[in-house]
């Protein structure tokens, strides 16, 4: 009896090979053309990335005119003092430098599945403390460039007024950046929007005109 169930067994597993070998069988075992062209990846395709940028960037147009409008408020002072007016495109083109930076950094993080919003993230501590030191330096010989071309063009500012003044802003600007910088790559991620299309761009318009803001009250202090 035992040897008839074997059989059997035997018997059933032979047909379900046999099946599993005629379904290969007819199967397209062509090989694959290398020069097809690749599944395009949802987030390169045109359509999305319109839809979702059109908006964005009118918003930040209309932010880029209150930046306009709020230098020409302080258009005496700067054509007073050349070294202040030689500073205003330099410190919001420098932000928008790091914020580029920053935000590339930490795209390419979260891409990587290791970035962590979280203060005790050794990841962001790093990145954030390099951003910050990288803008103290380049504020500082910002200033004493600014000083010098403002001096050779007639302006009567000292060399220790302009240096405070682009240090003073610069520092709170690169902190300024930092946080938005942050603030951007989560919100973009959790919205369900590539960081790569929205983060630089919104960092580098919210940093034009905060820079603009931040640079004149360091002025109406410091002067």
């Amino acid at each position: 009896m035992s040897d008839d169930y074997a059989g059997d067994d035997l018997t059933g597993l032979s047909d379900s090979l046999g099946e599993l070998y005629e379904k290969l069988s007819e199967e397209d075992d062509s090989p694959a053309d290398p020069f097809a062209p690749a599944p395009v990846d949802p987030d390169w395709q045109i359509k999305p990335m319109v839809l979702t940028m059109v908006p964005l960037l009118a918003a930040l147009s209309v932010l880029q005119m209150v930046s306009g409008s709020v230098l020409e408020t302080f258009e005496e002072v700067l054509l007073t003092n050349p070294a202040l007016l030689i500073l205003v495109p330099v410190q919001i083109g420098t932000a928008g430098n790091l914020g580029s930076i920053l935000c590339s950094r930490l795209s390419t993080q979260l891409h990587l599945g290791t970035f962590e919003f979280a203060v005790d993230n050794p990841a962001i501590r790093s990145n954030s403390g390099a951003v910050l030191g990288l803008g103290v330096t380049v504020f500082a010989l910002v200033g004493v460039a600014a000083w010098a071309i403002g001096r050779a063009l007639g302006g009567t500012l000292g060399l220790v007024e302009v240096l405070t003044i682009s240090l003073i802003s610069g520092t709170l600007l690169a902190v300024f950046v930092v946080v938005v910088s942050l603030v951007a790559v989560s919100t973009s991620y959790r919205l369900g929007y590539n960081p790569d299309d929205t983060t630089i761009p919104v960092v580098t318009n919210v940093c034009d005109i905060t820079g603009v803001l931040i640079l004149f009250a360091v002025i109406t202090v410091v002067l």
